[in-house]
């Protein structure tokens, strides 16, 4: 048998935890189901600069104090893989998970996106061996030594910054000859001396000594030329993928798999909304993911009560 709830948020980031804490305010039974740590992305974030009511916040503790604050009402969290949403009528969507099945009459998606790969030579051969996507997690490894971080986004300059705290050089590779991250970050990037830039360039093989990396093969994407640059490192960092494989069958998702819904959060199936980074937009922010997390609450509990 199905454990029942009133409403099943699929996801434990900023968004999820947001939908958990204004439904189960509302004095509803609410499951937040994760495969991993409720934090999200946040947990691989060193400073956040950008949330309002803090200076700065170490990605961590914000994620602990959202976390305190969606269980502080009564919402439950439970681990598992999500498999499959099956929905059985408008008022029963069952939820299959590798540990067991959740029932509720709606579901709020706030599954988020993944680190892109590179998909070059090397970079699986050597990840957990010199390849990260995750400076806050791996940086500590790399003190005094020289890295490599590829892209040219914000996440990019932000965790390359960090790095800088920490090793001896960073050099940013960047397929264009501008970065696109914002300009406060870029201003910031450029005054450290322990950060330099390769611009036009893309990276076309992670190479090493068969234990570890030591460094990249680059191309310049202007002249052709190849060069190799030295490295103990490399940090990718070059966009995302939505988590939506379980839904794929729902048919909510665009052809490169965002979750398309209208601005109360709806997709096409009653009762199934999609907040945060999974979502079909422009900006993907940890505050654009808590405004769409009580967004989606306000019209799941007018849709539960139409359907009581």
């Amino acid at each position: 048998m199905a454990d029942k709830y009133d409403v099943i948020v699929i996801g434990a980031g900023p968004g999820g935890m947001t939908a958990a804490l204004y439904a189960s305010r509302a004095n509803l039974k609410v499951a937040m189901l994760d495969r991993g740590v409720y934090g999200g992305n946040m947990n691989n974030t060193a400073e956040i600069e950008n949330y309002p009511g803090f200076k700065t916040i170490m990605g961590p503790d914000l994620s602990e104090e959202m976390y305190q604050s969606a269980t502080n009402f009564g919402a439950e969290f439970v681990y598992g893989n999500v498999e499959k949403i099956e929905v059985l009528d408008e008022k029963t969507k069952l939820v299959k998970t590798d540990s067991g099945e959740l029932e509720a009459p709606v579901v709020i998606i706030a599954t988020g996106s993944e680190s892109r790969k590179l998909g070059v030579p090397g970079e699986e051969q050597y990840g957990g061996r010199g390849v990260s996507y995750c400076a806050v997690c791996d940086g500590a490894f790399y003190k005094n030594r020289d890295v490599v971080v590829i892209g040219g986004g914000d996440s990019a300059v932000e965790e390359g910054m960090y790095l800088a705290n920490l090793t001896s050089s960073v050099n940013v590779v960047h397929r264009r000859d501008s970065l696109r991250a914002q300009k406060i970050l870029q201003e910031r990037a450029f005054k450290n001396d322990k950060i330099k830039f390769t611009w036009d360039t893309v990276v076309e093989e992670i190479q090493g000594d068969e234990q570890k990396v030591t460094g990249v093969k680059a191309k310049n994407v202007k002249t052709g030329e190849m060069t190799t640059i030295p490295a103990d490192g490399v940090f990718i960092y070059v966009g995302s993928i939505p988590m939506t494989a379980p839904f794929q069958d729902l048919g909510i998702t665009d052809d490169k798999g965002w979750i398309v819904t209208n601005d109360k959060m709806e997709t096409s199936i009653p009762g199934i909304y999609a907040i945060g980074d999974v979502r079909q937009k422009t900006l993907r922010q940890i505050t654009t993911a808590v405004g769409d997390g009580g967004i989606a609450v306000q019209e799941a509990f007018n849709y539960i009560e139409s359907h009581k």
